[in-house]
C-alpha cells in the first residue's frame, strides 16, 4: 500500500488502484454519518475533490491522488457509512479507479514513511 499527505490510502489490484482513508483519518473524522461518491466512468485530474465524508465533527474532501477514472465505487458506504471507522483498510474501501500513469504511485509514502510523517 501507499499513503498521501491528505491521508488516503492505495492499493495496486491488477490495472486498477484502490483508494480509502487511513486509520488515522478515520480516527479524526470521528463517526462517519454519511459518504458521497463520485459516479462511475467519472474522468479525475489529480487533485480534484470527488468525496465527501461527513462525521459529527466536520465534512472532509477526499481528493483524487492522481489522474484517472473512476470504475467502480463501495455502494456499500452509502448504507453504512460508519464502515469507515470500523474497517478503514479493508471493507471501508471507496472507489476503485483506471490510472493514467501508474508509475505516479510509486512516488506515494510507504507504510513506514506515513508512519513518519503522522508521527
Amino acid at each position: 500500500m501507499k499513503y498521501t499527505e491528505e491521508h488516503e490510502w492505495l492499493r495496486v489490484e491488477g490495472d486498477l488502484v484502490v483508494v480509502g482513508i487511513t486509520e488515522h483519518a478515520a480516527e479524526q473524522l470521528g463517526d462517519v454519518v454519511f459518504v458521497e461518491l463520485p459516479a462511475r466512468e467519472t474522468k479525475v485530474a489529480k487533485d480534484d475533490e470527488i468525496v465527501v465524508i461527513e462525521s459529527v465533527k466536520a465534512a472532509s474532501d477526499i481528493l483524487a491522488p492522481v489522474e484517472g477514472e473512476i470504475v467502480e465505487i463501495n455502494e456499500a458506504l452509502t448504507d453504512n457509512p460508519g464502515l469507515v471507522n470500523e474497517d478503514p483498510l479493508g471493507e471501508a474501501w471507496i472507489f476503485k479507479m483506471k490510472v493514467e500513469d501508474m508509475d505516479a504511485i510509486d512516488a506515494f509514502m510507504d507504510e513506514d514513511e506515513y508512519k513518519d510523517f503522522i508521527g
